[in-house]
């Protein structure tokens, strides 16, 4: 599944039936908030999306302009890595929406 021996990947399609004993109203209305937790809620993250890395000396950084390709450790189609505040939350796919760059989340990353 991961190659960081740090997490489990759970699919998200398999989050989907381990909701056994519910009604189906739960299952399609979120869930109410806690009231625990609105103290949190506006309190902001930063989320990022690494399409992949790669690693350059000084003097070859330098050496870019504008239309210089960068090959990434990533191929195409590999999954983005999905980061809040620089951790490893989740995995997706690049899509666009509109004019726009998107991920949609193709697996939750359980952290142990």
């Amino acid at each position: 599944m991961s190659d960081n021996k740090e997490t489990d990947s759970l699919e998200l399609n398999e989050l989907e039936g381990q909701a056994v004993g519910q009604d189906e109203q739960e299952l399609t209305s979120p869930a109410e908030p806690d009231a625990g937790l609105e103290a949190v809620y506006d309190i902001p993250v930063k989320v990022s999306a690494v399409l992949g890395t790669c690693d350059l000396q000084i003097h070859q950084l330098l050496k870019l302009g504008r239309g210089a390709v960068v090959e990434l450790d990533r191929k195409v189609g590999e999954a983005v890595d999905i980061l809040v505040n620089d951790r490893l939350v989740a995995r997706g796919e690049v899509v666009i929406v509109e004019d726009k760059l998107g991920i949609t989340m193709t697996e939750i990353v359980k952290s142990r």
